[in-house]
């Protein structure tokens, strides 16, 4: 259905060698919805970090040529090997289905090219900790774009500032209202799971980072299919608990008639005060004045669309400069690989009913 084959098209690459010390040359593994905004976030930082959109590879041709067209790639390609045996690529950006993200990225990493996988980094954690035992030659970062938004980090300083005291428990969301995906993200062969895949882990990763990424200790998790005849999730709830002594409640869903808090939408609760994104802001309890205090971020209750473009020119920004300064990037394969533990773990636990508990 996704295998590659042949190649469509290879201008040689006659750069000099100050263009090739001075320029990255960056290829796309898929020209879907993400891909497209992955390939803007380099468009949009292509003068000020010197990079060149130099080729993409994927399935279909028709879709291929109107995503080189949009973006001026002239290498297009049905076959990753071949495309990487052309060479003249510093990195690469992993836009395909799930299944196809441990392939892709390992014979990349093994040319010493750099990559950007989108989430779920894997399949499962088994595929993700392989992964990372082959990054050692190149930087390998997982697209939890989340990390880059600005309501997150503002949040986030807070919560480092010490305003809501210690927290003691969060609430988080990765829920589609009325509306779900179709295509390979409802196919477990190809997805690997399904809602807590796709959105539950965007909730999982968020709380982690406000956290400050603590590890975590034990999963507990329903989930199920309800909205559609598929053979992956559309429900999910969990309970994770870090070893930092914080407990964090997460939904996942598709096709969701009500959700109380959007995407990446997370709640803390802390011994002095609640902090919120989505809307963004805080509350700092004064007991002795019986009176709170609120922290207005600035930011607007709702914003449109949810998900900004600046976002993921920020993190693209992170990736670039992680390559330029030989810096691991972070969100890298260690956290992509302790969000697959959790969600390889919830998915056992929704089976046995019982908590897992998983090895620090």
């Amino acid at each position: 259905m996704f295998a590659d084959r042949a190649i469509i098209g290879h201008n040689s690459n006659n750069s000099t060698t100050q263009d090739k010390r001075m320029t990255l040359r960056v290829a796309f593994a898929g020209t879907g919805y993400i891909a497209k905004i992955h390939a803007q976030a380099v468009k949009n930082l292509a003068e000020s970090h010197q990079l060149k959109l130099e080729a993409v590879v994927n399935h279909s041709v028709d879709s291929m040529a109107a995503f080189a067209h949009q973006f001026n790639i002239q290498r297009q390609y049905t076959d990753m090997s071949q495309m990487l045996a052309d060479g003249d690529i510093d990195a690469l950006i992993v836009s395909t289905p799930n299944y196809l993200h441990y392939p892709q990225t390992v014979s990349a990493l093994e040319q010493g090219i750099h990559v950007l996988v989108e989430k779920p980094m894997a399949m499962n954690a088994e595929e993700a900790v392989q992964m990372q035992a082959v990054a050692t030659q190149a930087q390998l970062m997982v697209a939890h774009c989340w990390r880059f938004d600005e309501e997150v980090l503002w949040l986030k300083a807070q919560v480092e500032a010490g305003k809501f005291g210690q927290i003691v428990r969060t609430k988080g969301y990765g829920v589609h209202v009325n509306w779900g995906p179709s295509g390979w993200f409802t196919v477990k062969q190809y997805a690997g799971g399904g809602a807590l895949a796709d959105m539950g882990i965007h909730a999982i990763d968020t709380v982690r980072f406000l956290l400050g990424d603590p590890q975590p200790v034990r999963v507990w998790a329903r989930i199920s299919t309800h909205y559609g005849s598929y053979d992956v999730d559309d429900t999910g709830i969990l309970i994770i608990e870090w070893d930092n002594g914080v407990a964090s409640y997460i939904e996942s869903g598709w096709w969701q008639p009500h959700a109380d808090g959007p995407e990446a939408g997370t709640y803390l609760y802390g011994t002095r005060g609640y902090g919120s994104l989505f809307p963004t802001g805080g509350h700092i309890s004064d007991p002795l004045r019986r009176s709170t205090l609120t922290l207005d971020s600035g930011f607007a209750p709702q914003r449109d669309p949810h998900c900004s473009q600046s976002m993921y020119d920020a993190q693209m920004k992170h990736f670039i400069e992680c390559i330029r300064d030989g810096r691991t990037p972070k969100p890298g394969a260690a956290e992509g690989v302790v969000n697959m533990r959790i969600v390889d773990a919830a998915y056992r636990s929704s089976e046995t009913g019982e908590f897992v508990t998983l090895q620090t």
